[in-house]
């Protein structure tokens, strides 16, 4: 149907209660599935290592002696001032009643600290094997018994208890975590349109589309083994409601233009998608090929994010061309009041700010740049203030038990570590390793455990303090020295969880970068354009990491940075950060086709499309924001430097540089494309110069 055309009333009924109509029965087949996802949802340390590392080999082979996994605990008893009589018959009692109980590999023995002041009593069990809920059952059952008496602290840690704190975390994001992400996208939308029922259908849409998604990660799951984690699957929720939020902004803002042009809705309807699908099109693309790029890297984790974001990108961009439209069509123009699109209407002439800060930039491009340049460089210094490693057991927002017992562990015997490292050797030479390892001048103790299946399991207690340097230093050592043998545990997989993202962003970050160049090379018909954008983008991001390294210590007081922070942050501001570029971009390439000179195709470009895309960036940075209200640093930080970056994007880079970087390159900027030639005279009139001031 061409642009001049009309629908025929039937159609116009018939189309979008057809779109209705699949929408439900879609929801109807996926909905099983969407319940499902919690279910396959891991968050293991050696869950998200790949199955190379040492650590998750000795995983591996551990689950496979007798008894399975073992899940380890350490009963800490402590009172200031020193241990009582009957604090340590108390605490010999409860731990008669947790050994009757529940089948432990052996009978716990109490390891005084040299200062009277704490009593440690490690103990095992092989009965939960790999299960999670299992494992959780026998920890909260052993605090159920372990209790505060009379003064005397009593709590329980130890990598069971780490692990099941963990996991409570995670398993609190789904409803906090949507809830919250529903209201701020509500708060905004209501703001942004100003109508009492508008924004409940981006909302509700975006809704959808989030079900949908539960259920293709899922599916994605059963079919190929996709790893789900706690942080992939949150991701996915904001990503499904501020990237579809983002296009439905668009969307509505091209619907309301034709709604003044074109007397129906369906056919206004028509003419917005024909105008800016393209757009949404390209620029959800790029995200999604961006995020797809996670799947080169070694961390599992890492790589289920990559299939896991793209299907929340895809599914918010299938319903907001489809579903979206269709309700928007049916309710009709009623659907906009109290500021309805009147048929043959003119829009509300208001001062553009866009405009103002578009003419600022336009005005002294280069000093503009320059200026912008040198405030991102001077950001991004910040990266060398970022505090170091996290550690696991400073990965809590709020301190669960199982931190407080390691805290309390290592004032009380800082002599030792109070965490093992579990090395699996060759049944065969087990003797030799078991000599090795105790003539280690690291290790404080070493004890043989299982057998089964031509390996044998070796416990090492090092000297140094669970995730120090000492200890890093003594795995490190029994690596090199124990050949055939695998060291693993909980310090050995935080030691390659650090390796192995270290080594993925030396792979997945050109490959990401690359990815991007290429398609926005393709869409815009220009080499310079999309280098600008690049360029853009990674300035970005480095100012983003520098304003975290210059709050994360010094204001917000965490002890660490996640090792995956610089690798995910990085993929999201790049391929979110394009995605506006795009918008941008896109209709600058439309008015120079227009026969636009260069200066006023990009501040035409800022002036009409700067409203929506400050619109999307805030929508965009306030859902990631949400993050930094979960329980898990890594989760805080992540949200904070994308929700930092977003906002640096939209009012910084997008507005000043990008468009003053335009200015000052003209024609240049499309080079070597064919709008980068001046026009041929004779063929088409020369136009005067725009005044860009």
């Amino acid at each position: 149907m061409g642009a001049g055309e009309t629908s025929t009333p039937s159609r116009r009924r018939a189309v979008p209660w057809a779109v209705l109509a699949l929408w439900i029965g879609l929801l109807a087949v996926v909905g099983p599935f969407a319940a499902k996802l919690s279910d396959v949802q891991h968050d293991r340390a050696v869950d998200y290592l790949p199955s190379s590392a040492d650590s998750t080999r000795a995983a591996k082979i551990e689950d496979r002696l007798p008894g399975g996994e073992t899940t380890e605990l350490v009963l800490v008893y402590h009172r200031d001032g020193g241990l009582r009589p009957a604090d340590r018959d108390t605490a010999a009692r409860q731990v008669a009643a947790i050994t009757r109980a529940n089948p432990l590999t052996g009978t716990p023995r109490a390891m005084p600290s040299s200062d009277g002041s704490t009593l440690m009593y490690p103990l095992a069990s092989n009965a939960p094997g790999t299960d999670e809920k299992k494992r959780d059952a026998f920890v909260n059952d052993v605090r159920d018994v372990a209790r505060d008496t009379d003064g005397m602290s009593v709590v329980v840690g130890g990598p069971g208890a780490l692990a099941t704190d963990a996991g409570e975390v995670y398993n609190s994001l789904g409803g906090p975590l949507l809830y919250t992400t529903v209201a701020v996208v509500a708060v905004l939308l209501i703001l942004i349109y100003r109508s009492p029922l508008l924004w409940l259908v981006p909302l509700a849409v975006a809704g959808v589309a989030d079900y949908l998604s539960m259920g293709v990660a899922y599916g994605l799951n059963q079919a190929f083994g996709t790893v789900v984690s706690g942080q992939s699957s949150g991701v996915m929720t904001i990503l499904v409601f501020g990237a579809g939020t983002d296009y439905a902004l668009l969307i509505i803002s091209r619907y309301r233009e034709e709604l003044r042009r074109v007397e129906r809705p369906y056919d206004a309807m028509k003419e917005a998608l024909r105008g800016c699908g393209p757009a949404v099109l390209a620029s959800s693309g790029t995200v999604a090929a961006g995020l797809f790029c996670l799947l080169a890297a070694d961390l599992n984790s890492s790589r289920g994010m990559g299939p896991t974001g793209t299907v929340g990108v895809l599914c918010a961009l299938l319903a907001m061309l489809t579903l979206l439209p269709a309700v928007l069509v049916l309710l009709g123009r009623r659907v906009f009041w109290p500021l309805v699109p009147a048929y043959g209407s003119e829009p509300r002439q208001r001062r553009s700010l866009f405009a103002a800060m578009g003419s600022s930039a336009g005005r002294r491009p280069l000093v503009v740049l320059a200026s912008g340049a040198a405030l991102l460089g001077a950001l991004a210094l910040g990266t060398l203030n970022l505090p170091g490693a996290l550690k696991q057991e400073d990965s809590f927002v709020h301190r669960p038990d199982s931190v407080t017992a390691m805290e309390t562990l290592a004032r009380a015997y800082p002599g030792r570590g109070t965490q093992p490292i579990t090395v699996i050797t060759p049944t065969g030479r087990a003797d030799a390793t078991l000599s090795a390892a105790r003539g280690h001048s690291g290790v404080a103790s070493a004890e043989r455990g299982r057998s089964g299946g031509g390996w044998t399991e070796i416990s090492v207690i090092a000297r140094g303090a669970p995730q120090s340097a000492a200890e890093t230093a003594t795995i490190k050592a029994l690596r090199a020295d124990l050949g055939g043998s695998y060291v693993g545990g909980p310090s050995a997989q935080q030691l390659d969880l650090q390796d192995t993202n270290a080594r993925d962003r030396l792979v997945v970050v050109p490959i990401v970068l690359v990815s991007v160049l290429l398609i926005l090379i393709l869409l815009l018909r220009s080499l310079v354009a999309p280098l600008l954008l690049v360029a853009a983008v990674i300035a970005v991001w480095g100012a983003a990491l520098g304003i975290g390294g210059l709050v994360f210590g010094p204001l917000f007081g965490f002890e660490g940075t996640d090792p995956g922070l610089g690798l995910l942050s990085f993929v999201f501001l790049v391929a979110l950060g394009v995605d506006y570029g795009i918008f941008l971009m896109h209709r600058m390439r439309e008015e120079s086709l227009s026969g636009a000179e260069p200066a006023a195709a990009a501040l035409t470009a800022l002036r009409t499309t700067g409203g929506v895309i400050a619109s999307a960036g805030l929508v965009l940075a306030a859902t990631f924001a949400v993050l930094t209200n979960m329980g898990l640093l890594q989760l805080v930080e992540l949200g904070f430097v994308i929700s930092v970056g977003v906002l640096l994007d939209t009012f910084l880079v997008r507005t000043y540089l990008v468009t003053s970087a335009s200015v000052a390159l003209g024609r240049k900027v499309w080079w070597p494309g064919a709008l980068s030639r001046e026009p041929d005279p004779e063929k088409a009139g020369r136009q005067d110069p725009v005044p860009v001031g």
